[in-house]
């Protein structure tokens, strides 16, 4: 087993670079702000190198056929499942991920081996052509070469949601995680590697954004895929759009969490608690952190909420019996608390608990306490935008008129999730709030097998099932005359 934080080089053609182009930066820890590793910064000269490994490895990941890249991603799964400590052991020194909520690699071992399945079914279609005698087909087949770009708050779900279903549809990947975290993702690539894909059809090459640019513009490269915020996004969409390239993107949210007062309080306020300050540490982009709960029970709810919240213990992600860690960095936690100084002036409610950062031995790391708003105002800056933070905003509705109108008044609509025991009601909230995912009576498994993806301003595009795979696949069609 290698050390946790080695110095991250990038990982082309199946061998690690001395350096970068773009130098060394320090890592710094989430927890207390000390360094821990070197990280290579990549840019345009690694790109190219990697393009150039990635058109090679994908003529011989193409080879193997579809039962040699189902059986090369069997043994990923594999890998990756007898080094899921040490993966959650890098979440935490990487991301600030408490080890007691894991560094994903359940998650990610379910999309591995869901999409090696897949490698091995792709089919197509065939009929008769109008206007010829003959037989039409059509084959599904890989761009080729597919440039993936993940998020820091959680780089292996990331990598598994992206980067292995192109390489199921027979695509080779250049793999840019951020500099912030680049350390699961490069441990990802060497595990590629020792499952027998090919040197290449795998490349890992940590940058900012001149490896963005670089990537999104190289023309080796058939489609981008992009997981992040809308700011950046509109940068890669120029980019691409310069270049005339396809993108998928999978962006921000501001998930509506409704509760009704049939509900089971207690059920849908720990619910509320853990995925909106717990999991992440509130940086996810599909999580409930914009909650309307009905008049009636209002009280009820908070109450329970400010219950279960004061419960979590903050602390070094390392620690067993830590539940909330610190956010990615410095930065952000200053950011984050700017966002809680503004909805302490402007968002109509009162803070029920939290609302500062770390202190004593927390102090020098990016602690943000769990922090709950209640009965805010529905057009305040808090409720209508991303915090990416331990910040729960509680809204009040009367009417499922009201809500529905709401929860759909939003730029965002990649999840949303409601609370009753009203089945009628509850199919019919499902097919009139404006988001991709829609759970009710519960959280959002992110199950492989279902199609996961943003309405508006959330995205295009779609990770999961068989739409997932058909991502990064072209279509061809053949005729031959007869």
């Amino acid at each position: 087993m290698p050390p946790l934080l080695e110095d991250a080089r990038p990982l082309l053609g199946g061998y690690r670079l001395d350096g970068a182009s773009l130098g060394t930066r320090e890592h710094i820890s989430p927890h207390d702000g000390r360094a821990q590793a070197l990280v290579h910064v990549c840019g345009a000269a690694e790109i190219d190198r990697a393009a150039q490994a990635a058109t090679q490895g994908q003529r011989a990941w193409l080879a193997l056929g579809g039962t040699g890249r189902r059986d090369c991603l069997i043994k990923l799964a594999e890998l990756v499942a007898a080094e899921e400590a040490h993966f959650r052991d890098i979440a935490a020194l990487e991301c600030g991920t408490p080890v007691a909520i894991g560094g994903g690699a359940p998650l990610a071992i379910s999309w591995i081996r869901y999409y090696a399945g897949w490698a091995d079914k792709i089919d197509g279609s065939a009929a008769e052509p109008i206007g010829a005698n003959g037989l039409t087909y059509v084959r599904h087949e890989p761009y080729g070469v597919v440039g993936v770009i993940i998020p820091w708050n959680s780089p292996l779900v990331a990598i598994s949601m992206t980067a292995i279903l192109a390489l199921a549809a027979g695509n080779a990947v250049i793999l840019k995680p951020p500099t912030q975290t680049p350390f699961a993702a490069l441990r990802f690539g060497d595990l590629a590697l020792q499952a027998g894909i090919p040197p290449g059809a795998l490349n890992v090459v940590p940058g900012d954004a001149e490896a963005g640019e670089a990537l999104i513009a190289h023309p080796a490269i058939g489609k981008i895929s992009f997981t992040g915020g809308g700011a950046v996004a509109r940068a890669v969409m120029r980019t691409a759009a310069d270049h005339l390239k396809p993108v998928a993107l999978e962006l921000g949210g501001k998930s509506a969490n409704i509760v009704f007062d049939d509900a089971d309080l207690d059920a849908a306020a720990q619910m509320a608690t853990m995925l909106g300050l717990v999991v992440l540490s509130g940086q996810g982009c599909v999580l409930p952190t914009r909650v309307y709960v009905q008049d009636a029970v209002f009280d009820g709810f908070v109450e329970r909420v400010h219950g279960i919240a004061g419960s979590l213990r903050m602390g070094d992600p390392r620690a067993s019996t830590t539940m909330v860690g610190p956010v990615i960095s410095e930065a952000a936690a200053q950011r984050i608390l700017g966002v809680i100084d503004r909805a302490k002036a402007e968002a109509g409610g009162v803070l029920v608990t939290g609302g500062g950062r770390g202190t004593g031995e927390l102090a020098a790391g990016a602690y943000v306490e769990p922090t709950i708003f209640a009965g805010i105002d529905h057009d305040s800056h808090l409720a209508r935008e991303e915090v990416f933070g331990p910040v729960l905003s509680i809204l009040r509705f009367s009417t499922e008129e009201e809500v529905v109108a709401k929860s759909n008044d939003s730029r965002f609509g990649l999840g949303a999730y409601l609370h009753t025991n009203d089945l009628r009601r509850a199919h019919r909230m499902a097919a009139s709030l404006e988001a991709g995912a829609i759970a009710i009576n519960g959280g959002l498994p992110m199950g492989p097998n279902m199609p996961f993806g943003g309405y508006k301003q959330s995205g295009f595009g779609r990770e999961g099932g068989r739409a997932g795979l058909e991502e990064f696949m072209q279509l061809k069609q053949v005729l031959v005359h007869l």
